[in-house]
């Protein structure tokens, strides 16, 4: 069996590395917050609440929160992005035929603050590097069949 992807995937590819490059921006911003959001819980046994008694925005003990508390939904948010981020990691894996490794440390990045920012930039050049090594054609995936047959 050959390494590496098969042609007829680069459409697929390149639309699965743009939901990728959102998903570990958006997915990278809320591990930020989920990070500031347990320093404020265990750190200093508050929550973030949304318009409770206490204002708009406040910094409130889990017990006395009579609005929405913020801190549950971005610990769900962030969990469901994460769960998008691991399947864009799953379909490149997959589709590029990389190492189980790689896609594990592709993993990481959102569960380690920073490093989702630090892989959506690598991710696409080695996608790309990927890409246009498997056939001159492949590069530019807009191809027609009668023009691939040509």
């Amino acid at each position: 069996m050959p390494q590496g992807p098969r042609p007829a995937d680069v459409p697929k590819i390149r639309r699965t590395v743009a939901v990728y490059k959102v998903s570990s921006i958006i997915t990278g911003s809320f591990l930020l917050l989920l990070c500031l959001m347990m320093v404020l819980r265990y750190g200093f046994g508050v929550d973030i609440e949304l318009g409770g008694p206490y204002g708009f925005l406040a910094l409130t003990p889990k017990e006395l929160i009579a609005g929405i508390n913020l801190s549950t939904f971005i610990l769900i948010v962030h969990g469901w992005l994460y769960v998008l981020y691991l399947a864009c990691d799953f379909l490149l894996w997959r589709y590029i035929r990389w190492s189980f490794g790689k896609f594990l440390f592709i993993a990481l990045g959102g569960i380690i603050p920073l490093l989702s920012f630090f892989l959506e930039r690598r991710v696409p050049r080695d996608v790309e590097a990927v890409i246009s090594s498997i056939s001159p054609g492949a590069a530019g995936a807009e191809a027609t069949p009668t023009e691939a047959t040509a």
